[in-house]
């Protein structure tokens, strides 16, 4: 028997085999949709969780707050319910209402500010104050760190090592840096590709961080290439994995999907592994698949 908290993780790979360019490469999506709060940010969110409670950072009425533009705030108010803590989201007032909805179902108070970097300041600025404490996913190495510890080691034995590529969308950075790390342990020559917006799209979930707001876990040595993905290239991708892939994810997914796929046509040989961050149902009030 499992509780919820085992149920994170272990999710499985699913080869793209109809959009492939190249048959000599394999490319594989990790399906992060499965995870019992929908996303691949359960995984640090009760690493965040569960490593400052043991630290004794976080105590019986301690509440806790984070800005989020939508899954780490699911997973975060989702994990707090499991460890009986109250905790404040701040998210843009153009989040869809699914998570609006998702997260105030948890029992979550949600707070809808102008945009990320608003509520970034709120969060930092309200954590300070006594009886807060402020997660800072952001600045957090127990965020980048249950990758290392999680999804970096299941893609590695998954793929029984054969990996050659790992490409991820770039928000907080945690997932690509994680991995980063536990793949340049492995094999060196394991290639890191993140995805960050054009200058011009928004993409949820993947952002073009201000410098003043670049995270501060991001180390861009641990990265070899960063690749642009213009917004109606990651909307017709993520239609294209529903609909020929019966992959059914979020716009990150399309965009990391549609630089893992560019990526297949400029190489001879490989094995590549792409974060599907999240699944397409919260989205479905939106235009992403209309």
């Amino acid at each position: 028997m499992a509780t919820l908290i085992d149920l994170i993780g272990n999710t499985p790979l699913a080869e793209i085999q109809k959009l492939n360019p190249n048959p000599k490469v394999k490319i594989f999506a990790k399906l992060e949709g499965n995870n019992p709060g929908g996303s691949v940010k359960d995984r640090a969110s009760l690493n965040m969780i569960r490593s400052a409670v043991q630290r004794g950072e976080i105590k019986t009425g301690t509440k806790l707050i984070e800005a989020t533009s939508g899954n780490t705030g699911i997973a975060l108010a989702m994990i707090a319910r499991l460890f009986d803590l109250e905790i404040e989201l701040v998210m843009p007032s153009s989040s869809t209402r699914e998570r609006t909805l998702t997260m105030e179902a948890f029992g979550a108070k949600v707070t809808l500010l102008e945009n990320i970097e608003t509520c970034r300041d709120y969060a930092e600025e309200k954590g300070a104050t006594e009886g807060y404490y402020l997660l800072n996913q952001f600045a957090n190495a127990d965020n980048y760190m249950a990758h290392y510890k999680t999804t970096g080691p299941e893609i590695w034995q998954d793929t029984a090592g054969e990996i050659t590529h790992f490409v991820s969308a770039m928000g907080t950075t945690g997932t690509i840096m994680g991995c980063s790390k536990y793949f340049k342990e492995k094999n060196a020559a394991i290639q890191i590709i993140g995805c960050q917006p054009t200058e011009e799209s928004s993409i949820p979930g993947i952002r073009r961080w201000p410098e003043a707001y670049l995270p501060k876990i991001f180390d861009p040595s641990r990265v070899d290439r960063i690749m642009d993905i213009d917004e109606a290239e990651a909307v017709k991708m993520t239609r294209q994995l529903a609909r020929v892939e019966g992959v059914f994810a979020g716009m990150s997914s399309g965009g990391a999907c549609s630089a893992a796929l560019k990526l297949a046509a400029e190489i001879s040989s490989g094995v590549i592994v792409f974060i599907a961050c999240d699944r397409g149902d919260r989205y479905l009030s939106s235009d992403l698949f209309g």
